[in-house]
C-alpha cells in the first residue's frame, strides 16, 4: 500500500512500496512537483508509442529526490522544514521513496545499496544542504 508522509498538510515523502500492484499507470505526486513518481504494469504487447520530451525551462526550488532501495534495510527519519523530527520508516530491497521536502537522515540497518535520482546540477555541500543534528557522515 502507499503511504504518504505528511507533516501540516505539506506532503514530505512517498513510499512506493515493493510489492505495490496496480494495473495501467498511476503518478503519486501532484502535477506541480520537479520530481514525478509513477507507477506502470501493462500486459506484454502493451505499447508506449515512440516519443520525446521537449525543451522546456522549469524553474526547480526545492531539490526532491528519488530513492531506490536496490538491496537491504535502512531506517529513514523524517524531520519538518523547521527541524523537528516527524517519524520514522523502514525500507526494505525494491521500496521506492521520493522525498518531496523538509529534512531526512537515514540509518543503514542492514548492508544496503541505494540508487538516488534528484535534479542537478549539484553545485556543492555547502550550497545544496544544510545538515542538522547528530551525523556520522
Amino acid at each position: 500500500m502507499l503511504k504518504k508522509i505528511k507533516f501540516e498538510d505539506k506532503l514530505i515523502a512517498v513510499i512506493l512500496p515493493h510489492d505495490f500492484y496496480k494495473e495501467g499507470v498511476e503518478f503519486f505526486t501532484p502535477k506541480e512537483f520537479s520530481q514525478q513518481l509513477g507507477y506502470m504494469n501493462y500486459p506484454a504487447g502493451h505499447r508506449i508509442e515512440p516519443h520525446i520530451h521537449k525543451l522546456l525551462i522549469r524553474e526547480i526550488k526545492y531539490t526532491q529526490e528519488a530513492i531506490l532501495v536496490k538491496s537491504g534495510k535502512v531506517k529513514v527519519d523524517f524531520y519538518s522544514e523547521s527541524k523537528q523530527y516527524i517519524s520514522s520508516e523502514v525500507l526494505v530491497s525494491g521500496d521506492v521513496l521520493l522525498l518531496a521536502s523538509g529534512g531526512h537522515g537515514f540509518i543503514f540497518l542492514e548492508k544496503s545499496e541505494l540508487i538516488e535520482i534528484k535534479q542537478g546540477p549539484y553545485i556543492s555541500l555547502k550550497v545544496d544542504k544544510e545538515k542538522f543534528g547528530k551525523t556520522d557522515e
